[in-house]
């Protein structure tokens, strides 16, 4: 009697970079598939930064000085880059708790038991959050032109820089997400997650170049404010979009704000992204 051969594990073949890429695009998509069946998801994402340019720009728009000037115009102009780059960091959040609500289901075991790269399950989740991220940017930019902002409004400028100003944005946006997906895999549920995601981010944002000129702070926090990687990447757009508040500190950031936006975002993204993995693994092993 021959005896009957049992179907070992499944394996994958390929090369191990392409199979890592396919699969996060994988699980990319089945993330975005999720959003779109949960539209209020966007349009409640929508609503504060919309709330942040209506607040800043009518109320406190005319008391603000920016370069000396009190025009509500110039602080229109100066506000934008700093609601964008805050926009794209809030989506920090939403990424950790959907990452803790897929602990939480035990959804993240079942992808384990695929023959799936490890990293894929995070790396499809931030970039489907990216995704987000951008269309919510791309409205966001509609209604600032709507309120009047313009681009050029403090020098020249052109398409390719403006674009280069969303690509360094997105860019911040998607490193941050990584530390979302951090916060998401350490707590246990995601309302844990939402506001571990939250209450860091908002002296992060606030401490910084975004709503204020720095200019008018005391010299210790100036400091501060000037080597928050935040600021570098909202100083990168208003240099890229050729608008007010384009810092004359001497402080490295803030004198190569491009250079420093990228160093800060790659470095972010090297380093959460390596400890994220790293407590996935241990976290559901």
């Amino acid at each position: 009697m021959s005896a009957v051969t049992q179907p070992g594990p499944v394996t994958a073949s390929g090369n191990p970079l392409g199979r890592s890429l396919r699969d996060s695009l994988i699980v990319a998509r089945r993330n975005l598939i999720r959003m779109s069946r949960i539209p209020e998801m966007l349009i409640f994402g929508l609503i504060q930064p919309i709330m942040f340019v209506v607040l800043f720009t009518y109320v406190f728009g005319g008391s603000m000085k920016i370069g000396g000037s009190t025009s509500a115009l110039d602080y229109k102009n100066f506000l934008m880059a700093g609601i964008f780059a805050q926009t794209v960091t809030f989506a920090t959040a939403g990424s950790g708790a959907g990452i803790a609500d897929d602990m939480h289901k035990g959804l993240i075991d079942r992808f384990r038991s695929l023959p799936m790269a490890r990293g894929a399950v995070l790396t499809g989740r931030t970039l489907a959050d990216l995704v987000q991220t951008a269309l919510t940017l791309l409205v966001l930019a509609m209604v600032a032109l709507l309120v009047g902002w313009r681009v050029g409004s403090d020098g020249d400028t052109n398409a390719g820089k403006v674009l280069a100003a969303f690509g360094l944005l997105l860019l911040l946006g998607y490193a941050f997400t990584w530390i979302g997906a951090l916060i998401g895999l350490t707590v246990r549920t995601p309302e844990a997650a939402t506001s571990g995601g939250l209450v860091w981010l908002f002296p992060v944002t606030f401490l910084s170049n975004a709503f204020v000129d720095t200019g008018n702070m005391t010299p210790w926090l100036r400091h501060i404010a000037e080597w928050n990687p935040f600021s570098a990447t909202v100083q990168a757009a208003r240099v890229l979009f050729a608008d007010p508040g384009r810092s004359g500190s001497h402080a490295w950031p803030m004198a190569h704000p491009v250079w420093a936006s990228l160093i800060y975002s790659v470095l972010i993204i090297a380093v959460f992204r390596t400890l994220a993995v790293r407590k996935y693994r241990s976290a559901t092993a």
